[in-house]
């Protein structure tokens, strides 16, 4: 008796847990845009581009296009990659592991170009560019 209490409790809870936290219940590739498209139990569809995803930059077209929901919607899976990736981070904008990301930001972050970067560029040129480093 205590076990089907538990059970039904159990149940229960799941099922709060899926009406309130947002789970995948379709997912596929586009591959004009080469893109994860994926539709939540709430209505919503996000497009992601499989470039930002960890594990996923440099698949073939066929290997992408083989995509399967976890059980409980809360994960996609790529069999032929080995490859997985949470709902949630998608959601929250999360594409890799916490060092892969940092990694992203880091290559990126150095390229940016702005006004007053242009300008001091040009000014350092005038003066015959960086100074070298003397080992």
């Amino acid at each position: 008796m205590a076990n089907d209490m538990n059970y039904q409790a159990a149940r229960e809870a799941d099922a709060l847990h899926r009406a309130a936290i947002p789970h995948a219940v379709s997912a596929r590739f586009i591959r004009a845009r080469r893109a994860l498209h994926v539709t939540l139990s709430n209505g919503v569809e996000m497009s992601v581009p499989v470039g930002l995803i960890q594990d996923l930059q440099d698949a073939s077209l066929n290997d992408l296009a083989e995509i399967e929901i976890t059980p409980l919607g809360n994960g996609l899976h790529w069999p032929r990659l080995d490859a997985d990736v949470l709902v949630e981070g998608l959601i929250h904008g999360i594409y890799g592991s916490r060092s892969w990301m940092a990694a992203q930001m880091g290559r990126v972050g150095g390229s940016s170009a702005s006004q007053a970067k242009a300008a001091a560029a040009r000014r350092n040129g005038a003066k015959g560019g960086r100074p070298r480093n003397v080992a």
